[in-house]
């Protein structure tokens, strides 16, 4: 499955954004999905995730509370709305995608089977 994630740009500190990603499969809906970022000179972390049928979600502690992962089964997408973002939110925002049934996490790298782009989010103070 190919993945394009879109929506980041630049904002001021307490501002939102929602980014999407649009999935090229029809059999969407048999994937798991997450998002994950890198700041520059950090590794790629776990931000949130979303089980096939969107009945199961899970957040990274640092955005619980100001992001919301969904999904549109229907449009092949998921997102993440952004809120209340701050400065150390910047990074290189990525979708990924996994085949693998749920058994508990969805949080680590090898998880994901299939990755889209990346798209920046700039947060300025």
């Amino acid at each position: 499955v190919q993945l394009q994630a879109s929506g980041g740009g630049l904002v001021q500190a307490g501002g939102s954004l929602r980014l999407s990603c649009a999935a090229s499969r029809r059999t969407f809906s048999g994937y798991g999905m997450g998002w994950f970022r890198q700041a520059p000179g950090k590794e790629r972390e776990f931000v949130a995730a979303i089980t096939r049928s969107g009945s199961i979600t899970d957040y990274a502690e640092s955005v619980k509370g100001r992001f919301t992962i969904s999904r549109d089964n229907a449009k092949n997408s998921v997102y993440l709305q952004m809120n209340s973002l701050k400065p150390e939110d910047t990074a290189v925002y990525y979708c990924a995608a996994t085949d693998r049934y749920y058994i508990g996490s969805y949080r680590e790298d090898n998880d994901y089977d299939y990755w889209g782009q990346g798209t920046q989010v700039t947060v300025s103070s």
